[in-house]
């Protein structure tokens, strides 16, 4: 996939649910991996033509894993001339070692998302940007649906309460796919994460079982996506005009 085609998608995200204002600080959170580099390609793009003016920054919460290398990622904010911030925590020790949790997930997204909102709200931005595509709204819904016997998934835009800041997800109408597809392409740094529970969750388990659905009924995720877009759920409804895949 051309970086123009991953621009129109965003684009349209942003559009659809106003997720970009004038003036607005936005932070990628990076993770290293390829959804949250393809995200930062599709922002960087973003800037040269979009009505709205934003400033971006970059923000890695590093867990604290040893064979965690960010080099690549620095060269590529230097080249993006994005200003990067890496956080270093102890949140890996705490949930492997102090802790020993059997299922850590839960408790590491916590951990994780307070170290960013702060390291956020310390760079000055209102705004930060999760790289959550379409696969991941599906997946999200029906991890939902099969362990807590409710319809729901994340929302286009969030605003935190307690930190005065907005999440946007400007991926949502990507599938996972077409972010493979971009990051073979342009030969994206992708990190490996070196988490050991990488690969062994829920929504692993989930993502396997949504792929099977959709080739035994090809185009089932696309439907689930327009049940999500169409369920009247908080945070669903549209800024602009939605557009048919």
């Amino acid at each position: 996939m051309k970086l123009q085609q991953v621009l129109s998608y965003v684009r349209r995200a942003a559009d659809d649910y106003g997720m970009i204002e004038e003036g607005d600080q936005i932070a990628v959170g990076i993770s290293g991996g390829k959804d949250s580099l393809t995200l930062l390609y599709a922002l960087h793009g973003l800037q040269r033509f979009y009505p709205k003016h934003f400033r971006l920054q970059a923000v890695t919460v590093d867990l604290g894993f040893e064979n965690l290398d960010l080099e690549k990622i620095k060269e590529l904010c230097r080249e993006l001339d994005v200003h990067y911030t890496i956080l270093k925590t102890d949140i890996a020790k705490i949930i492997f070692e102090d802790r020993r949790e059997e299922n850590p997930c839960s408790l590491c997204a916590k951990m994780r998302k307070g170290a960013l909102n702060q390291a956020i709200r310390e760079a000055g931005c209102n705004k930060v940007a999760y790289a959550h595509h379409k696969d991941d709204v599906v997946e999200t819904m029906l991890m939902s649906l099969i362990f807590e016997g409710r319809f729901h998934t994340f929302s286009p835009v969030t605003y935190l309460d307690r930190t005065g800041i907005t999440v946007i997800r400007p991926l949502m109408y990507m599938n996972e796919a077409d972010v493979i597809g971009f990051v073979n392409k342009y030969h994206v740094p992708v990190v490996k994460s070196p988490c050991p529970a990488d690969g062994h969750t829920k929504r692993e388990y989930v993502k396997q079982l949504l792929r099977q659905l959709n080739l035994d009924n090809p185009g089932v995720k696309e439907r689930m996506f327009t049940a999500i877009q169409n369920g009247n759920m908080k945070g669903w409804e549209s800024h602009g005009c939605l557009k048919p895949e």
